[in-house]
């Protein structure tokens, strides 16, 4: 019992074994440290350009999984008690009005929305508190009269629902999922539940699939003529009707009961007006039903999200009822869950572990963020109220209950008002009251603004789930959706609602960290991006990037690499995932930030410079069959090319050929020993990003279907604009040319290795400076070539550069004897590259590759001898800098002693003068 002598409506408990997960935590935050330490320790002369970029990449990986720590360092488990809420406030419960969206009638049909209205209408809660709102931003005739049939089916559904108490209460889902044997009475009754069912479906489908009304519905119901100056879903008036009301004591069921209150909304839209997508269908809600039911409580759902709980309305309003620390609470955030996910989750959808595992850790720092649907809202929080330590919710009557004067065709005439597209100009709406305007994740920074003004929120995952929806069945559409999220989520943390900034001292440290876990998806792709290019073309090169295995230093990269992958697939099968499930996560885990969260950085820079807009992209919700077959054996759906295909294609092929090329090297070349001990950690990198986009080669060269990757301009234009960024990054980072710098004495000889016959070596040599501040003279040294047999290939004498190239008609060792004649130290830079084109003949002949490979060989020794010569003018540009201020220094010296003699002489022949006329002047006296 608590302190003032109640029983709590809800419980917290803590998760169990957070003592051992802390210790493993500090584990992996020493090995990360020690990878820190190695990379700045051992900075090595080849490859620094792509050891510095690791360096960066793994700074950022370290930062970023600190912030992952909030998610995991205190989770919270809520339990309500159902029991005593009834108990203790009997039919005194709070209005509750329900908000559902929809925006398009071709990617969210009409049946799929009035299932869900008819899923929440039949909550388990007295019906007369019930307001079921149906926002329609497509300003679509069919969806309204999806909602007319709807209103006049729940007179037959709600009462069948509360007489056998069904779950789930949506309509199609229950007819799917039903398998419990009936008694007589419910099957009979069942028999025509379901036959009003496949009527009203009929109708609708009809209406949908020509696109209009049936001319006779339109005379009989005149809400029609609302339409009659209807232009487009962009521009039309406001449209407003209640279908059910309920302060008419004549709007009941067949049983009697009063039906809940049923409003249909499509707010003006006009073409020269932004209308805010989502945010403002939401606000323009909020102010309608202020003025019909003032509900204390709001819940808003996406039409595709129906009710799959009965029960979750009083399982919320434990929390905000409870005596104790309810009045603190703003919303009740339910997890999104889906009634389409296949058992291994091709795309991982079901983001699985940030509803198990993650969310329960933000609720244990004060509570979850708000994601847009099945979240339940205090209605003061969302108009703009600050938490105060006095204040109590007002669960008074809602206006349901009082009479009004004004007819319902007077009430709808007097509200259109509210849902004009100019209402919002010159107000607080958008800003300080309702959801925020100007992003595209507008739950998000909603939920951060209110608890930034002192109010908690409570993340409940009850063990039926309360709202099953649907996701998309194609990559792209995946990729698109996570673009969209990533974007918002990062305009968040660079506007004036940040949790880094403006949130600091508002809430938590823990929920700071939280939030910016999400904030920060989008930079993720820049680390993700160079880790799955670069080592790999390092590892063409045979340049080492990681510790030998053999060197102490590999323990840290393999403790937190293996540690790390065994907690994920840990944690996953945990949260109710398989094994094939954790890898199809891994593999979204890597699509998604090397091309969604890639485009959401592009796009958001381009935002914050001018050139764009942000917009808002409706996920489609149903597909064709041969898609959802396809979907539901697990096979991947690449479809027609786009951009962030383009970029997958282009970083698996990479991936590919540098795996191919290592593996030729192996066997061909240095031999496996030398790949194993200098190379192995890139190459089991290169290796699992080859396996992980085995789905996308299929797709690129086996696949027959329609999901295959698909020829298009999209491919052929993307393909070499990423081919360019990636050679780039190769010219730049990529060292490749054998240089050595030295000081000579007298003599210095070096030997390289020519592996080939034929192949011609490029040689470039510097006199840098020399050790002799007087030393005017332009002495060079000599350099003698000698081939494997002792034959002398080269002669040069007295030499301050030269730049060569010779065949080598023997492989083998080549001696470069160089000799210094003057008597001073000489620094001398010396470059060597060996131009091989490597091309194999493999007995079965690709015509499509060979060409390829030969094409990236010429391409690869043009980089080469790029580098070359970039090498050679640098020492060159060098040497004249230190000429050029060597004789500026001895052009000052010389002008110092030249001005000390003259002042010198000077001296002297005042010296000389003074005597002179001295012994005169003695001569003159005598």
């Amino acid at each position: 019992m608590g302190s003032n002598g109640f029983y709590p409506l809800f419980e917290t408990r803590r998760a169990k074994g957070r003592a051992i997960y802390r210790l493993f935590a500090a584990s992996v935050l020493l090995g990360i440290c020690l990878i820190w330490v190695y990379r700045v320790r051992h900075i090595p002369r080849n490859g620094r350009w792509g050891w510095f970029g690791l360096l960066g990449a793994e700074l950022w990986f370290g930062f970023y999984w600190i912030l992952t720590q909030a998610h995991r360092w205190n989770r919270a488990y809520r339990h309500t008690f159902k029991d005593r809420l009834s108990q203790r406030y009997g039919k005194d419960m709070p209005g509750v009005d329900i908000f559902v969206c929809t925006a398009d009638p071709v990617l969210e049909p009409p049946l799929m929305v009035i299932n869900t209205v008819l899923s929440v209408m039949a909550y388990d809660y007295p019906s007369e508190k019930l307001s079921v709102y149906l926002s329609d931003d497509g300003g679509s005739d069919v969806t309204y009269y999806a909602l007319l049939e709807a209103s006049q089916f729940a007179k037959h559904w709600l009462p069948y629902c509360k007489k056998f108490r069904v779950e789930p209460r949506s309509p199609a889902a229950y007819f799917i999922s039903r398998d419990a044997p009936l008694d007589a009475n419910q099957a009979k009754e069942l028999v025509v539940i379901k036959k009003l069912y496949a009527e009203m479906e009929n109708r609708i489908e009809n209406a949908a699939k020509i696109g209009r009304i049936p001319e006779e519905v339109r005379l009989k119901h005149k809400q029609f003529s609302q339409w009659d100056s209807y232009s487009s879903r962009r521009d039309h008036d406001t449209i407003l009707q209640i279908l059910i009301d309920g302060r008419d004591p004549n709007a009941t069921d067949e049983d009697g009961i009063v039906l809940p209150t049923l409003v249909y909304l499509a707010r003006e839209k006009r073409p020269q007006h932004h209308h805010n997508f989502k945010a403002g269908a939401m606000n323009a809600l909020i102010r309608v039903s202020s003025k019909i039911s003032t509900g204390p409580i709001i819940l808003n759902v996406d039409c595709d999200m129906y009710s799959n709980n009965s029960h979750s309305v009083r399982d919320a309003l434990c929390f905000f009822m409870d005596e104790e620390n309810g009045h603190e609470i703003a919303f009740v955030q339910f997890p999104q869950n889906y009634e389409n996910i296949t058992k291994n989750e091709i795309y991982s959808s079901s983001m699985r572990v940030i509803a198990e595992v993650e969310f329960h850790g933000l609720d244990g720092y004060g509570g979850p963020l708000y994601v847009g649907s099945g979240c339940f809202h205090r209605r003061d929080t969302l108009c703009g109220r600050k938490f105060s330590k006095g204040y109590k919710g007002d669960w008074s009557t809602s206006a349901n209950e009082r009479k009004r004067e004004e007819s319902v065709h007077e009430l709808e005439e007097k509200l259109k008002g509210l849902a004009s597209c100019t209402y919002d100009k010159n107000t607080q709406w958008g800003q300080e009251m309702g959801l925020l305007y100007g992003c595209p994740v507008e739950d998000v920074i909603t939920g951060l603004s209110i608890q930034c003004r002192g109010w908690k929120s409570v993340y409940f995952n009850p063990s039926r789930k309360a709202f099953l929806g649907v996701v998309p069945a194609t990559l792209p559409e995946v990729l698109v959706q996570h673009k969209r999220w990533s974007e918002g989520d990062l305009q968040i943390l660079l506007s004036k609602y940040s949790p880094a900034w403006f949130a600091h001292g508002k809430i938590s440290l823990g929920l700071q960290m939280g939030y910016c876990v999400y904030c920060l998806w989008a930079p993720n792709s820049l680390a993700v991006l160079y880790y799955s290019v670069i080592p790999s073309l390092y590892l063409l090169k045979g340049i080492p990037l990681f510790p030998q295995i053999s060197s102490p230093w590999f323990l840290p990269f393999a403790y937190v690499i293996i540690v790390m992958h065994i907690y994920g697939l840990a944690e996953f099968l945990w949260s109710g995932g398989t094994i094939l499930g954790w890898w199809n996560d891994q593999r979204m885990w890597l699509y998604k930030r090397t091309s969604s969260y890639l485009f959401a950085v592009i796009d958001t820079i381009l935002k914050l410079l001018g050139f764009t807009d942000s917009g808002f992209i409706i996920s489609a919700k149903v597909a064709d069959q041969d898609v959802s077959q396809r979907y539901e054996k697990d096979i991947m759906e690449f479809g027609i090319s786009s951009p962030m295909v383009t970029i997958l294609s282009t970083v698996a092929l990479l991936n590919l050929f540098c795996l191919i090329g290592v593996v030729k090297e192996a066997f061909l070349g240095e031999g496996i020993m030398r790949v194993y001990k200098t190379v192995t950690l890139q190459s089991v990198l290169c290796g699992l990003l080859v396996l992980i986009n085995l789905p996308l080669y299929q797709a690129l060269f086996l696949r027959k279907d329609k999901g295959k990757i698909q020829s298009s301009l999209a491919m052929i234009a993307g393909l070499p604009k990423f081919a360019a960024i990636v050679l780039l990054v190769l010219l730049s980072t990529l060292q490749v040319v054998f240089g050595i710098r030295f000081v000579i004495d007298r003599e210095e000889c070096f030997s390289h290795d020519v592996k080939y016959e034929g192949d011609t070596v490029h040689v470039s040599f510097v006199v840098i400076k020399v050790d002799g501040a007087w030393h005017y003279a332009q002495d060079g040294v000599d350099l003698v070539v000698k081939g494997p047999t002792g034959d002398q290939v080269h002669d040069f004498r007295d030499k301050t550069s030269e730049k060569f190239e010779f065949v080598a008609h023997h492989k083998g060792l080549h001696r470069f004897c160089f000799a210094n004649k003057s008597p001073y130290h000489e620094t001398i830079d010396f470059d060597i590259h060996v131009s091989h084109f490597t091309y194999y003949d493999p007995h079965a002949k690709d015509e499509h590759f060979n060409p390829l490979l030969e094409q990236i060989s010429k391409l690869e020794e043009a980089l080469y001898n790029i580098q070359f010569e970039q090498h050679w003018l640098e020492a060159q540009t060098e040497r004249q800098a230190i000429v050029n201020d060597g004789m500026s220094k001895r052009a000052v010296h010389k002008a110092f002693f030249e001005s000390a003699a003259l002042i010198g002489a000077s001296i002297l022949q005042v010296y000389l003068l003074r005597r002179l006329f001295e012994r005169k002047l003695g001569t003159s006296r005598v």
